[in-house]
């Protein structure tokens, strides 16, 4: 249920506190704005942050899809704003928050799991590798 550990750095550590803390940072001022569209995406935030340090072999696993998820949600929050409003000065700093945590995921995603394509033929691979051995065990019985 728990991952094996992994040898992790001391800078991969900091980059992913700072992460967490960008991400709390920000789920904090949308929970203090009110309303539920603010609420929700505090909540989205939390639970962000969880899965971006929480020990589960699943989440460890697909923690590539944690970071992808995580940017795009930055990114939706941003350009919610961008269109929406309201344009006041804690909204400046949670979107710098937002943009500083994007750029630090980026770098977290690219130390820890490569580029993007190597990511989908790591995937598509282990994905094939899974339906060859479930074939065999079907053709098997």
């Amino acid at each position: 249920m728990f991952a094996t550990r992994t040898a992790l750095r001391t800078s991969d550590v900091v980059v992913r506190a700072a992460i967490v803390a960008l991400v709390l940072g920000t789920a904090y001022i949308h929970s203090t704005l009110g309303g539920l569209l603010f609420t929700l995406n505090s909540i989205g935030y939390v639970v962000a942050a969880v899965a971006m340090v929480i020990p589960l072999a699943l989440a460890v696993r697909f923690r590539w899809i944690v970071r992808v998820g995580l940017i795009g949600y930055a990114a939706t929050a941003i350009l919610g704003w961008a269109i929406m409003g309201p344009y006041y000065s804690t909204a400046y700093v949670a979107k710098g928050i937002e943009v500083a945590l994007i750029v630090l995921v980026a770098i977290d995603f690219v130390r820890h799991d490569g580029s993007p394509i190597s990511v989908v033929r790591r995937e598509f691979a282990s994905f094939t590798q899974l339906v060859a051995r479930r074939g065999v065990v079907a053709a098997g019985a």
